[in-house]
């Protein structure tokens, strides 16, 4: 796969994936979901997130 088909379709992925989990984690905190303290899901939701965006830059953006 091209670098450029491979950064375009990892970034458009890591996109979706982060708006699903920051989505997910504000309705948790804000009690939509039925839970009360969402603090450790934020953490654990920006722990996660932060895996996912460098594994998007080791595997798409750094030349190897």
């Amino acid at each position: 796969m091209s670098y450029n088909i491979k950064l375009l379709v990892g970034f458009i992925g890591v996109g979706i994936f982060i708006i699903f989990i920051g989505g997910l984690s504000h309705s948790i905190s804000t009690g939509f979901a039925g839970f009360s303290g969402g603090l450790p899901f934020m953490i654990i939701a920006i722990i996660v997130c932060a895996a996912a965006i460098y594994d998007f830059w080791s595997e798409c953006v750094r030349k190897k």
